[in-house]
């Protein structure tokens, strides 16, 4: 099983570039568990049909002993294994400490155990990198890291406090940095800015991910673009991004 995190700047497209991530790697064969680690818990709204999923936490106030594994897991397009942390109502309670509590009940739940799943997508605001919000960085929730990134100023400063935020906890053994996600949004000289910042960072552009318009009109229809547009070119860079972080054994095996 390979554990992955992917964070951003909020805003930055960083659950629309996870969810058709996830969804193609669930096309070539993949068995894939998404998390969304977000209070606005939208992770996984366009694998599940544009339909919002009860979150962890919810379920944990609502159901209480009843709580059972299928109450928090949903299978979504492609058999992704949906799940969205949650958080408390807004001016209430702490956002990071309900991601602890999500995690420590899909432990206790043995989400991993039973459902067994290749690849598990980690989808993290990355705003803010303390408390629950670092919980994939540690204790092995995550072995590698990729940070969806563009050409805006406070979007690569998040990026830099996030690549630092790893550094910190891969000297302890913890998950390392897989590279940079440029998901574009048509600031001037992009790409050469991410690639100054990622050669501060000391990482790379793993993926280059265009403003395409087929993008916002799938998510519309409440689909990722994997399922909306299989064939067109956008869907074709996704599925790119999914050989780059998928292990070459694992798509062999599941194809």
């Amino acid at each position: 099983m390979k554990k992955i995190a992917i964070y951003g700047k909020g805003g930055i497209g960083k659950s629309t570039t996870t969810s058709n991530l996830s969804a193609a790697l669930a096309v070539s064969g993949l068995r894939v568990m998404q998390i969304g680690c977000d209070p606005k818990a939208d992770s996984t709204k366009t694998l599940m049909g544009g339909r919002v999923i009860p979150t962890v936490l919810n379920s944990i106030k609502t159901k209480r002993e009843d709580l059972r594994l299928e109450h928090v897991v949903h299978q979504g397009f492609g058999g992704v294994l949906c799940v969205e942390a949650g958080g408390p109502t807004p001016g209430v309670g702490c956002a990071g400490r309900g991601i602890i509590s999500a995690f420590e009940k899909l432990e206790e739940l043995k989400a991993f155990q039973v459902h067994a799943p290749d690849i598990v997508i980690y989808d993290v605001l990355g705003d803010v990198v303390c408390g629950g919000f670092a919980m994939p960085l540690r204790e092995g929730y995550a072995e590698e890291v990729y940070i969806v990134t563009s050409g805006e100023m406070m979007s690569l400063y998040a990026a830099s406090n996030i690549a630092h935020a790893v550094a910190q906890f891969s000297v302890r053994g913890y998950a390392k940095l897989g590279g940079l996600i440029l998901n574009a949004k048509g600031v001037d000289d992009e790409t050469s800015l991410v690639e100054k910042a990622a050669r501060e960072i000391g990482t790379d552009i793993v993926q280059y991910i265009p403003r395409h318009s087929l993008v916002q009109k799938a998510e519309n229809q409440g689909q990722s673009v994997i399922e909306a547009f299989p064939d067109s070119d956008i869907s074709r860079i996704y599925f790119d991004l999914a050989a780059k972080i998928a292990t070459p054994t694992q798509i062999a095996q599941a194809i």
